[in-house]
This record gives C-alpha cells, structure tokens and sequence, in this order.
C-alpha cells in the first residue's frame, strides 16, 4: 500500500517537467461499456467516486520540492476529494470527438494528477470512461492497475510484485558489510564508468539519428496542442494468421499495420510516400515479471524506421522484422531508443531548469510513438455493464502529431490513436487505414 512519501524516479520527474499547459504529459484509456439502462452512466459515476478512495494509488499527489536539490516527491494528498476527480459528461453520440476535447486539457498539478470522465452514450444502450493520467504517477501497466481497482468486485486486478521485508544479502551483519566494502566501492565505481559510457553511446546515437530524416508532412507539421482521438478494432486471430504465415512476432505484424496504413493514408491524402521511412520510438519496459521495484516508469525503447516507402505489404513487414530482431539483439540499453535512459544520469534540478527545452526535442528524436499497452484476458465490468472496447492513448509531446498505442483485450486489438487536431485533421481516416492493411496484409500472407 502506498502511503509513504517517495521521491519521484529520474524519468518521472522529466514526464513532470516537459509538460507545458499547451502539451500535456497524460496518457489516457477510453472504456466502452454495453448497458441495458440510461441510468447506467450515472451509477457507473457514483461508483467511480465512492470506489476511488479505496485505492491508495488513487490519492497520490506530486509535489515539487527545493531539497534534494529541486525534485519532486509522490505522496497521500491531504484533502483527498474523489468527486473533483470523477465527472459525468452530458450524453455524446461520439465518444472519440469528446476524448479528443477531454484530452486536451491538462490535469490540475495541485491534487493526484489523474480524472475519469464518464461518458453517456445518446443512444442510452453504452457508456463511455474516459481514464486520464499523468505519466508521472503511472506508467500504461500502473494506470491499468489504478482504474481496475474501481471496477466491479468480480473483476481482478492485474497482480502486481509484493514487497519483501526482509533482505536476504547474505552480508554478514556489520563485521560482513566492512569485509565486503572495497568490493561495493570497486563495483560502484565500474557501475558510474559503466554509466557514463552508456551515456554517451545513447548520446552518439541520438545525433546519429537526426540525421537523414525521411518522414511526411504530416507527421512533422506545427504541432498546435489541440487533441483528436480515433480507434480501430481489429480480430486477433487475423494477426496470428499472418504471424503464422510469416515468422516473426505479434508485435511485428502489429507494427507493420500501422506502416502500411501510414502509407496508404498518405496517399489519401495526395502525399507522396516512396521515400517515407519516418522514425518511430517503440517503448521497451524494463520492470522484470514477478520482482519488487520501486514505483515510476522503468522504460528504454527501440527506434526503427517504418517502411512506409515499401509498395509490398509482406516487404514491410520484413522490413520491420529485421529492425526489430537488431534492436533487440543490441539490447534495451543501447541506441537512440534508448534516450529514456539518459534521465537517469541527470540531476532533479537539471530537470526542472531544462525540462521545457527537452519536451521541446522530441521531434528532433522520432517522429512517431508506437506503443503497446497490456489488459487483463478477463472481462471487466462497471455498474454491471461489461466492457466491449478499450483504446488506450499515449500521451503526445511538444512538436509531435501523431501518437499510437496497441492493446489486446478479449480477443480483439485495439488501436488507440492520439493527433493533434490541425495538424493531423483526418485520424479517422488513418483508423480506416488500419483495418484495411490488416485484410491486405493477411491476403499477401495466404499466397
């Protein structure tokens, strides 16, 4: 249970820190739930507030700190008050056109940073819950685990690493701890050189890639902090035929999709896209399964370039296959995938001072994010409705346009896409895009 307070890891305060009031740093779910009642909106709400104090995550504030050298910490929120966290929005017949105006505004930084925003379908047969929060209290699997917590009863929670309370190190008590301190003082110091030297590779490698940069337009016009949301559904059986068929991973036929549909919207759209291979960062978490790590995002990440030049669908996904088999061969550590590490080597005050001139970077970095979230196989319920669709939404930074997150739940997958509004003002058409690469895919694949 979390209830001491802690201070915020490296890469949480920089999600902290980038964030301006145009460019919010929060990721976002958006739950459609199947009902039989228009009043089920309004229960699903009350539900959400009576439930939200009951998860210790829930109450979580940050707060800036000047010791420590001006980090920030996490702790319980004083004046704890759920019914400022939830609200009940009046009933939309588009529940993406709403998200997309809901994920433009930036959480309030004085109280836990997170809202859930229920949506009543105009049709009264669904609802929607739109879950926000800021990436620097939950990573994708933490705010999975928050907003399972305000669940139906029947539905579990993703199991999380319970904490030890004892230390098995074999140390020997004090006599053992001063025999064994030339060896920590040695090995300190090859960690720190060990460090340094990742440090630069990450650092050569990000000046590698700014160079030569083939995206689009698109995906590189001024970016204006407004928000669009779209989603597409997809079988995942059809994903499985073509990995069949093809080698590779799950991941790399979903990659693939969003290459070929990038190339067919752009073509919509009178782009030319032959000699578009825009860089996209694919985060890699870092947490291991079944250990006890302490709270905040462990991410490093592969950066690839997506072969939307590729006229073959199987040619692209061979394309990504391969850079993928390389990044994973190099290791999470290395590459300018990796820049997420290089937080870990910066000071909290660094932080706070350069924090506006990094989020300002990103498209220097990648031009699109491509990130997988995981759910539970189980079904999940809120006032007795069951949840038919989930997108789940990346948060967009400074200079970006375009955002896309994956997750598989119950047999289909989802693709949440987040753009900014001016710049990218067709999404939906990329969503189409989506589907319709998958039957092209799986069509060259049965060949």
């Amino acid at each position: 249970m979390a209830t001491l307070t802690e201070n915020l890891a490296p890469l949480d305060l920089a999600f902290w820190n980038i964030e301006t009031a145009e460019h919010p740093m929060h990721l976002g779910a958006l739950g459609v739930f199947t009902c039989d009642s228009p009043a089920a909106a309004q229960h699903a709400a009350e539900l959400l507030t009576s439930r939200a104090p009951q998860v210790p995550g829930l109450r979580m504030r940050i707060r800036d700190v000047w010791f420590g050298a001006g980090g920030a910490v996490r702790e319980p929120a004083p004046h704890f008050e759920p019914a400022g966290h939830v609200r009940l929005a009046d009933p939309t017949d588009d529940f993406h056109s709403a998200a997309g105006a809901l994920m433009e505004r930036s959480l309030d930084r004085s109280r836990p940073p997170w809202e859930a925003h229920v949506l009543p379908g105009a049709d009264g047969t669904s609802f929607a819950v739109l879950f926000k929060f800021h990436h620097a209290l939950a990573d994708g699997l933490r705010a999975l685990t928050l907003a399972a917590g305000v669940m139906d009863p029947q539905a579990v929670a993703p199991r999380t690493a319970r904490a030890s309370s004892t230390q098995e190190d074999g140390s020997g008590g004090l006599f053992g701890t001063l025999k064994s301190l030339p060896v920590a003082l040695s090995g300190s110091l090859r960690r720190k050189a060990g460090a340094l030297g990742q440090a630069l590779d990450i650092g050569a490698s990000v000046a590698r890639a700014t160079w030569d940069v083939r995206s689009s337009r698109a995906l590189t016009a001024q970016a204006t902090g407004t928000r669009r949301t779209a989603g597409a559904v997809i079988d995942l059986d059809d994903i499985h035929r073509i990995r069949k068929k093809t080698g590779g991973t799950v991941n790399d036929v979903l990659i693939a999709v969003v290459a070929g549909a990038l190339r067919s919207w752009l073509a919509e759209r009178g782009e030319p896209a032959d000699e578009v291979r825009p860089r996209a960062l694919i985060p890699v978490s870092r947490r291991r399964p079944r250990t006890h790590q302490p709270q905040g995002n462990r991410l490093s990440g592969f950066l690839i370039r997506l072969p939307v030049d590729e006229a073959d669908p199987l040619t692209r996904l061979g394309s990504v296959r391969t850079d993928m088999d390389r990044s994973k061969e190099d290791g999470a550590h290395r590459g300018a995938g990796a820049v997420a590490l290089l937080a870990d080597h910066v000071p909290p005050l660094a932080h706070r001072i350069g924090g506006p001139l990094v989020g300002q970077s990103a498209r220097l970095l990648f031009d699109i994010l491509v990130t997988s979230v995981p759910l539970p196989s189980l079904g999940l319920r809120l006032a007795g409705c069951p949840l038919a669709e989930v997108y789940p939404f990346a948060p967009l930074a400074q200079g970006q346009s375009l955002a896309v997150a994956v997750s598989t739940y119950r047999g289909r997958v989802h693709y949440g896409l987040v753009a900014d509004a001016a710049a990218v003002p067709d999404l939906e058409g990329l969503a189409r895009a989506l589907a319709a690469e998958v039957t092209d895919l799986g069509a060259a694949a049965a060949v």
